[in-house]
């Protein structure tokens, strides 16, 4: 028979509980543990290669990123790539692919050009690319289907010799092998779903189960928007209220791109830019996407968790107006219901063509077709205390021996780095060590490199662009107006957007 008793259970067996499993095992003297799993195997749900982009998220291109931000993801995205190179497992769970941020028409353009002078000092790899350049790495992003060039300026920012792509599903097992070889005791129950976790009247927690219960120590739950759910069963995080964003995608029929083109993002927008990348299961043909669709469930392509929505909104007047906050921005209202357009079959490829031309230019609706059975479900916290959507992580730490994460996107990039926090709030708690230094020997590289200025080759060619704007702006650039504006014209807004 199976051990029940464990000094530290995890539940949920995506990237994120397997990352912390691991940790756990290596880098603390903790002897027990246990990962309990709903499904028949590790990430199945939103770590499952369908369901994500592939894509660590280091901060270089991702343009919601503050460089505070920026200087936090890329500690934890290292942590991926050495755990990979360490353990050979490059072009098998990691690649490296060229990316950038692209930045159509003047204002992005600009944009673009600033933010590498600020990111430069972070990540001195950055390369700057002109339209010139693009032509020659990724000439899609500049053509017609008239083999025509784009009018519009444009510049990438970017580079090609990084590692950019992870199988979240394959180093989820990964983690599990290594487990296995340490000094620990570990297993991992499969089709197992926790339905309750309790206090138990000696000491630890009992975790309820249909295959029976377990006890533990100290309960860490990894389970995605469920994590919520099973605090809210506990009385944690009654504040908190889920709000499930999946992400559909449109897969083309052949490589379009050479590497990952992402766009800039809408400041007023709290979903991801849409961006094209080479998905390394298949065979590296392009995928579009994400949309952002709410849905009323906590997982898809997965039966049931309808009432587990609800019972995770707890639906009040405070949700009710966290979500008018949200929706009476036109931008947000105008990008929800297209996207919800990009649902309807036939209608949604002519909608979304109009989008995806804005990477790709010469795009045709014949070469891409919606992605069915693809993409996942992110779990957006709403504040009810405070009435508004909060982005990023979330995280309930109870004091009292138990942890909910949440974790939407970045999550995969940040399992190690997240995994990291877990595990010395844990080992404290249970009165065990930590070893940092074993921890940050191998998987980290110290502080990030800040240079005081960006490489000076690249910032010429920085200086270059911003003048062959300045000059195409002189040469064709010429006011024509008859008659004098309206009294007031120059206090409209629209007279602020440059």
């Amino acid at each position: 028979m199976a051990k029940r008793n464990f000094e530290v259970i995890i539940v949920g067996a995506g990237i994120t509980g397997c990352a912390l499993a691991y940790t756990l095992a290596r880098y603390t003297d903790i002897k027990s543990i246990a990962l309990i799993e709903k499904y028949e195997d590790v990430s199945t749900l939103n770590s499952k290669g369908t369901s994500n982009s592939q894509t660590i998220h280091a901060g270089d291109i991702e343009t919601n990123y503050t460089l505070e931000k920026a200087s936090i993801t890329k500690r934890t995205a290292k942590m991926i790539e050495r755990y990979c190179l360490g353990h050979h497992l490059q072009n098998d769970v990691i690649y490296s692919h060229q990316k950038m941020a692209l930045g159509v028409g003047q204002k992005e353009v600009e944009f673009l050009l600033h933010r590498y002078e600020e990111f430069s000092q972070l990540f001195p790899y950055l390369e700057v690319w002109d339209k010139e350049k693009l032509k020659e790495i990724e000439p899609r992003i500049v053509y017609d289907a008239n083999g025509n060039e784009r009018k519009e300026e444009i510049v990438g920012v970017g580079t090609r010799d990084q590692w950019t792509t992870v199988d979240f599903y394959k180093l989820s097992k990964s983690f599990i092998e290594e487990i296995k070889k340490e000094d620990v005791v570990f297993e991992m129950f499969l089709n197992t779903e926790v339905k309750d976790i309790e206090k138990s009247t000696k000491r630890g927690y009992v975790v309820k189960t249909p295959k029976g219960n377990f006890y533990t120590d100290f309960v860490a739950t990894d389970a995605g928007a469920h994590s919520l759910f099973l605090a809210h069963r506990m009385g944690f995080g009654l504040n908190l209220g889920c709000l499930p964003v999946a992400g559909s995608f449109y897969m083309t029929n052949q490589k379009l791109l050479h590497g990952k083109v992402y766009m800039i993002q809408n400041p007023k927008l709290p979903f991801a830019a849409l961006h094209g990348d080479p998905d390394i299961l298949a065979d590296g043909n392009t995928r579009f996407g994400p949309t952002a669709l709410i849905l009323p469930k906590l997982e898809r392509y997965k039966p049931g968790t309808y009432m587990d929505f609800w019972k995770t909104l707890r639906f009040d007047m405070n949700i009710v107006k966290a979500l008018w906050k949200l929706l009476k921005e036109s931008d947000i209202r105008n990008y929800l219901g297209r996207n919800f357009l990009y649902e309807v079959p036939v209608l949604n490829k002519y909608l979304f063509l109009r989008d995806a031309r804005k990477i790709v230019p010469g795009l045709k609706l014949d070469e891409f077709e919606y992605a069915h059975g693809f993409g996942g479900i992110r779990p957006q916290v709403l504040n009810k205390d405070e009435q508004k959507l909060m982005l990023g992580e979330a995280s309930i730490y109870t004091g009292e021996g138990l942890i909910f994460n949440m974790t939407p996107s970045p999550g995969a990039t940040s399992c190690l780095g997240n995994a990291e926090r877990d595990a010395k709030y844990i080992a404290k708690y249970l009165g065990k060590e930590f070893d940092s230094k074993h921890f940050e020997e191998e998987l980290t590289e110290g502080e990030y490199c800040v240079l005081p200025e960006p490489i000076a080759s690249q910032k010429a060619v920085v200086n270059l662009i911003r003048a062959e704007i300045a000059r195409t702006h002189e040469k064709y650039t010429t006011d024509t107006i008859h008659n004098a504006p309206e009294e007031g014209f120059w206090d409209k807004p629209h007279s602020k957007l440059k």
